[in-house]
């Protein structure tokens, strides 16, 4: 019965499909329904936004899932629960995006969904096995493939990680492939620079092919800032909106200095990175900084935005504009709406690299990734590869996710 589902997939040539994200930022779940359009050939013809839902966590459900992206706070019971409660979540928030969109369950070909991170393994960590201690990669998303199928009536594709770690790459960066189908051009050579709980790239030549393609985590997105808005406001806010904290403060420019000097941002990509590396921890030793140099809680929001944005641009310096022309780079994710955040990059870009966001192209910044998972998930219902090798480092290419029916 499955082999004929899939069958029938692919003997279509248009596709509706709902791709889900929630990302490192713990804010909530982005929706999307989106229409896929394919050739004779199989191949993506065209890719349309029909509906987006946002459905944000509770105040209780982001306490839990920061406890979890804790090694000194995780409990394994609160994890196991987790994984099913969360599908819960996203089964709402199908039938929430189905409802305001007016459209059946019948009628959607699969859900996509990049599940929630909890932990990252940057590089590799010692594990016991059968022949002695290996080195492995690893990483866990939760949210469990079966609930969501269930509740929801709609076969579901996940876990899309997990294939691209064993054919040893990160995992990580998997957005690339969509960035690659919306906005490769002929002519222009673009940064796709998203702007979550940590900042990613991806780099497109002009006229690149696939195996063109380079991605990387360029080190925190809005992870630490949002952190130091709650600590300053005692969690009243769960984010600088706008970027208006950050435009009332001073970058403290020596302490801005010291914290450049971690070695990540010296790391040659492939590289991807978390909340492992910038999650609570990091912020309040930086928030510990606040009284020692005498700064405002203004001051140290500022910071880490100016963080964000020189470690975007020096990542470009170091290991993109050296070898590729670069014509525009287009901002998605959170960061995108944080006014002061792009006003910094913009200072820093060099001259003649225009900034934008995805809402020019007509891609909402908040649904980006979204739609990127559903056609991600697409190309694992077509039996088709949607790793990037030369971005994650894997040794070839996989088809990625398990699919639910």
């Amino acid at each position: 019965m499955n082999v004929q589902v899939q069958r029938r997939y692919r003997e279509k040539r248009e596709h509706l499909v709902i791709g889900l994200m929630s990302g490192t930022s713990l804010d909530g779940v982005d929706a999307a329904l989106v229409a896929i359009e394919t050739d004779q050939a199989g191949d993506i013809a065209a890719v349309r936004l029909q509906h987006f839902y946002y459905l944000p966590y509770s105040d209780e459900l982001r306490e839990w899932l920061a406890e979890l992206c804790s090694p000194q706070t995780a409990r394994i019971d609160r994890l196991t629960l987790a994984h099913f409660g969360l599908a819960e979540w996203y089964a709402h928030a199908v039938g929430e995006l189905l409802e305001a969109a007016a459209v059946a369950p019948g009628e959607v070909d699969a859900i996509c969904t990049h599940g929630q991170t909890v932990w990252h393994v940057a590089g590799r960590a010692p594990f016991p096995c059968p022949a002695g201690t290996a080195n492995i990669r690893a990483s866990l998303q939760i949210g469990e493939l079966s609930t969501l199928a269930e509740r929801t009536g709609i076969p579901v594709v996940g876990n899309f990680r997990s294939r691209d770690l064993a054919a040893d790459g990160e995992g990580a960066p998997l957005v690339p492939y969509a960035d690659y189908v919306l906005f490769r051009h002929g002519e222009k050579g673009r940064l796709l620079q998203n702007i979550g709980g940590i900042a990613n790239v991806t780099v497109l030549p002009p006229g690149a092919s696939i195996d063109d393609l380079v991605a990387f985590d360029t080190g925190p997105g809005n992870m630490v800032i949002d952190q130091i808005v709650q600590m300053a406001t005692n969690g009243r806010q769960r984010f600088d909106e706008g970027g208006r904290m950050a435009a009332e403060g001073t970058v403290c420019a020596e302490l801005l200095q010291e914290l450049l000097a971690d070695p990540y941002y010296r790391l040659v990509p492939p590289k991807s990175t978390g909340r492992e590396m910038f999650g609570r921890a990091f912020a309040e030793k930086l928030w510990a900084e606040k009284d020692v140099r005498g700064l405002s809680a203004a001051d140290l929001v500022a910071t880490a935005t100016a963080l964000t944005a020189a470690t975007i641009v020096e990542a470009y310096e170091s290991f993109v504009l050296p070898s590729t022309p670069v014509h525009e780079v287009i901002v998605s994710g959170g960061g995108a709406r944080n006014k002061t955040l792009l006003q910094m990059l913009r200072d820093r870009l060099p001259a003649g690299i225009q900034l934008m966001t995805t809402d020019a192209y007509g891609i909402p910044d908040e649904a980006k990734e979204a739609i990127a998972f559903a056609i991600l998930g697409h190309e694992t219902l077509m039996g088709r590869p949607s790793n990037v090798p030369s971005v994650t480092g894997a040794k070839r290419a996989v088809v990625l996710g398990t699919i639910c029916y």
